[in-house]
């Protein structure tokens, strides 16, 4: 794993737990064309965003309990 793309996704962890982002804000936000910096994806498979459906049944993504660890870890900060 690229040490380049561990700040990245703990910025995606934090930038997802400052306010609920709507699933379709996220993917276009967090995009990318270069097949080497999957943030997204790669924040994904290590389960620290999960998505969930509102209560008007939209598609939000929050970081999980893994992911609020993971930028604790890295001298980060979330609030809860």
């Amino acid at each position: 794993m690229s040490v380049t793309l561990e700040p990245l996704i703990a910025d995606f962890v934090v930038w997802l737990a400052a306010e609920e982002r709507r699933y379709a804000d996220a993917l276009e936000a967090w995009r990318t064309n270069c097949p080497r910096l999957t943030v997204w994806e790669e924040a994904r498979e290590r389960g620290l965003v999960a998505t969930r459906r509102t209560a008007s049944r939209e598609l939000v993504l929050e970081p999980t309990a893994a992911g609020r660890a993971f930028v604790a870890g890295r001298n980060g900060m979330i609030s809860e």
